[in-house]
């Protein structure tokens, strides 16, 4: 008898194969399904030339694993919503001197939301990706968990989760490490048990995103000033730097300069030395819970100021539906437009946009 019907989210990737197939194997019916999101056909060869996801290689990819699987697949088409809520937010962003995080902003509109709707409306029980992320059913309803491999732990991308959508999901591989999957992969003889991780935001396949935002946001020039405001130089526009840039600045000075801020009200590129990159407490908004409740009281606990930073030691203010977040330890080029996210040992409790840092 079937566990249920689940749609696995099939990139074309090593991940999403290996999740179909332990679905399979633990008996639910499956189906797998690929997001056609590349709003040209440009961007698609674009996708394949760099290896991308989605693309129409990998759509092909994700049919084959599906035969060799022996499940039906389809292709959903996700153009139009993908290119709103996330290729032009992130030129928004940008354009406001925000750095963006898009696969976060894939996750919660595309993915967890437009996707889960979709399949739900075609009768299923549950959505699966190749999220390196646990969800745990507790007395007091669902928890997302790190994954067990620390090094894969996707767990980050995912604090915009809620009830509604946890009981809903299914991350096959949130217990595994990498290197099972990959193993996994060859013994079922899929074809993407070598197939390379991407790397890159899926919509810049070649990396290459300061071209794709002057090409989508008109390069505005303005003055580079130092904290005091005294002007050092020119910028080729705010939309080409983020905070913490050291490189690309184009200026002469006896010791290294950093991006410190982004004015865009003013146009002005602030820079300063590395201990000025340096805060203690910032503001963060468009607060999201796991348990769809805000602490009601401060509280200790860790965060993430950027997927790649370390979990560090923090006191969290949850006011009015901002939170105010105060380091232990002073860190470094804390970034508006990113997602600072909240631990409570394996626990996501949930997370927020870094506004600004306060000092």
């Amino acid at each position: 008898m079937s566990k249920g019907r689940v749609f696995v989210a099939m990139s074309g990737g090593v991940d999403s194969s290996v999740t179909a197939a332990l679905l399979k194997e633990a008996g639910y019916e499956v189906i797998g399904v690929t997001m056609q999101i590349w709003p040209s056909d440009r961007q698609a060869s674009e996708a394949d030339r760099f290896g991308g996801c989605c693309g129409l290689e990998a759509i092909e990819t994700a049919k084959q694993v599906a035969s060799k699987l022996g499940i039906p697949h389809y292709v959903m088409n996700f153009r139009d919503i993908f290119a709103q809520r996330v290729i032009d937010d992130f030129c928004q962003e940008y354009s406001l001197g925000r750095t963006p995080n898009p696969c976060i902003r894939c996750n919660e509109y595309i993915k967890f939301e437009a996707l889960l709707q979709r399949v739900k409306e075609l009768d299923a029980d549950f959505l699966a990706t190749g999220h390196y992320a646990r969800i745990d059913h507790s007395p007091n309803g669902y928890r997302l968990l790190k994954a067990v491999d620390p090094s894969k732990d996707q767990s980050y991308f995912l604090y915009t989760l809620g009830q509604g959508e946890l009981q809903h999901l299914l991350f096959p591989l949130g217990d595994l490490y990498k290197v099972e999957v990959r193993k996994l992969a060859a013994k079922l003889g899929l074809p993407t048990s070598n197939r390379r991780d991407s790397q890159d935001i899926c919509f810049i396949p070649d990396g290459d995103f300061r071209s794709f935002i002057a090409e989508h946001v008109p390069p505005k020039s303005g003055d580079i000033v130092d904290a005091e405001g005294k002007i050092l130089g020119k910028h080729a526009g705010l939309a080409q730097y983020t905070v913490g840039q050291r490189h690309g600045l184009g200026l002469a000075s006896n010791e290294p300069l950093y991006v410190l801020k982004l004015n865009a009200t003013n146009n002005r590129l602030v820079v300063g030395t590395k201990d000025q990159l340096l805060g203690n407490t910032l503001l963060a908004g468009r607060l999201r819970w796991i348990s769809g409740e805000a602490p009601r009281e401060p509280v200790n606990i860790t965060a993430k100021i950027r997927y790649k930073s370390a979990e560090v030691a923090v006191k969290l203010h949850p006011n009015n539906g901002m939170a105010e977040v105060q380091f232990h330890q002073p860190q470094s080029a804390i970034t508006p437009g990113q997602a600072v996210v909240f631990y409570q040992g394996d626990v996501v409790l949930g997370g927020g946009t870094i506004n600004n840092k306060i000092d």
